[in-house]
């Protein structure tokens, strides 16, 4: 196939009015994908977990993971550019493994990132009702009003034109980053040149059995970056658009972490970090921040953690949305899901759904009587590890693809064959390390640990099945899966 430039390239068979449009740059969608990673969550909230494990070498494996996915971005982007089609990592594995895996892809996709924003209510409900009672000394509203408000917000946002959502999220993560890096400057201008020059990118414990946990933990910071596939029709100039966008995504993700993590370094000590993330792992940036800045500042930092929450929540719920869209234009689910707002141009029934979707599981679990702080891990770890796997799964999809391709349309080997092999390793890697550790990816027992990961490699072989089901029941369906083109 060509590698020609084309905008909005027409998927034959799907009627105009049924297609997303938007019309988002590569700033905005760069703001998507950092929205995604909530800067000051992952600051204030992952960061310090990665700390305790892996102390003074955090620097060095943000630097280390971003330069393996910019690796995998690059057939990650060739393949964007080969295969047109607005259906993301469910197209990409379509075109190199086939249409029973792809649709296996699509269902890890769709509940991954369903399961990661699930994570939101239950964190912004404690968060904000904390900040209310403490800070603000007003009523003690219980914590799920607050995960059913969160929701209905990022719901009616979702139902919007996408632009909305990319303004909105542009306009909170210039906000938070803006407080981090203030935290950053004030860190190693407090400590002095000597404590910056001692600490940071040293990989002194690299062989130290907990880096792998840091690892794992440090690739998750970077979800979202491959989701910029999805937005094809709502982008201006795809190819271009897309390709920017990821890779300053993958680079400007790992420099800002790595700087953060090394500003931490700085103000805690290297020999001292990692006994005080350990000691106090859920206030070790908020007493940072304080003891550098002032309560005040540390309390606006808290207003805007409750804000990075919502527009995380609302990147991922776009996302969600649009793999619902995707397997619904390709009627693997009721086409009803299918259905564009005639005025918006968003996949409005999709974003409902999954509101409602955690609307109901907020119900349920409160219901039962499950603790916030049980379901926050459960959630965005779960989903996590689909994520990791799909992942892992399109590494060796967009590989197999442009072997298959040699024979007929040789391309570089770098971007083809090269780069691809070596995300599968890196990933592969990193997918045995989620497995290994699951139990510390979800903060649940042995028994959690069956359950959630047989239901996710279920997910991926439920599609396979149902794939064949189609081949021999629905044909018409079986052809359209992929977001292929239909002559």
């Amino acid at each position: 196939m060509s590698n020609t430039t084309i905008d909005k390239p027409k998927v034959t068979g799907s009627a105009p009015e049924s297609r997303l449009n938007g019309n988002m740059g590569v700033g905005e969608l760069v703001m998507n994908v950092l929205a995604f990673s909530s800067p000051l969550a992952t600051v204030a909230g992952t960061l310090p977990v990665l700390l305790m494990f892996s102390g003074q070498t955090a620097p060095a494996i943000y630097v280390l993971v971003t330069l393996m996915l910019l690796i995998f971005s690059v057939g990650f982007v060739k393949m964007s550019r080969s295969v047109q089609s607005p259906g993301g990592f469910y197209s990409f594995v379509t075109a190199g493994l086939g249409k029973p895996a792809g649709l296996g892809g699509a269902f890890l996709a769709l509940f991954g990132y369903i399961f990661i924003g699930f994570f939101a209510p239950s964190f912004f409900g404690v968060t904000l009702q904390g900040f209310v009672v403490n800070t603000l000394h007003g009523p003690e509203i219980p914590w799920y009003w607050y995960g059913l408000a969160i929701i209905a917000v990022t719901t009616a946002l979702a139902y919007n034109r996408i632009d909305l959502s990319a303004k909105l999220l542009t306009a909170v993560m210039l906000l938070e980053v803006a407080i981090i890096v203030v935290f950053d400057v004030a860190s190693f201008s407090a400590k002095g040149l000597d404590a910056v020059r001692s600490a940071g990118f040293v990989p002194s414990s690299a062989t130290n059995a907990t880096v792998g946990l840091a690892l794992l933990f440090a690739v998750g910071n970077f979800f979202g970056f491959e989701a910029t596939v999805i937005y094809r029709d709502e982008v201006k100039n795809p190819d271009k658009t897309i390709s920017r966008a990821t890779y300053l995504a993958v680079a400007g993700i790992g420099l800002f972490y790595a700087i953060a993590a090394w500003a931490f370094i700085a103000f805690f000590g290297p020999d001292n970090v990692q006994a005080a993330a350990s000691s106090d792992t859920v206030n070790l940036f908020n007493n940072a921040v304080g003891a550098l800045v002032g309560k005040i500042f540390a309390d606006v930092t808290t207003i805007l953690l409750i804000t990075s929450v919502l527009a995380c929540m609302l990147s991922i719920q776009n996302i969600a949305a649009r793999y619902g869209f995707s397997l619904a234009a390709d009627h693997a689910v009721p086409a009803f899901f299918g259905r564009v707002h005639p005025r918006h141009k968003s996949p409005y029934v999709a974003a409902i759904a999954i509101g409602l979707i955690w609307a109901a599981a907020t119900v349920l679990f409160t219901v039962l009587g499950v603790s916030p702080d049980a379901l926050y891990p459960i959630a965005s770890g779960s989903g996590t590890f689909a994520v990791l796997l799909l992942m892992f799964i399109t590494s060796f999809a967009v590989l197999v693809y442009f072997l298959r391709r040699r024979s007929f349309a040789p391309e570089s080997v770098w971007k083809t064959i090269v780069a691809p092999l070596i995300s599968v390793v890196f990933l592969g890697v990193v997918t045995y390390l989620a497995i290994a550790n699951y139990p510390e990816l979800i903060g649940g027992s042995a028994e959690m640990t069956v359950i959630f990961m047989s239901f996710t490699f279920a997910l991926f072989f439920g599609g396979v099945v149902y794939a064949f089901f189609l081949r021999s029941r629905r044909p018409d369906i079986y052809v359209r899966l992929g977001r292929q083109k239909i002559d």
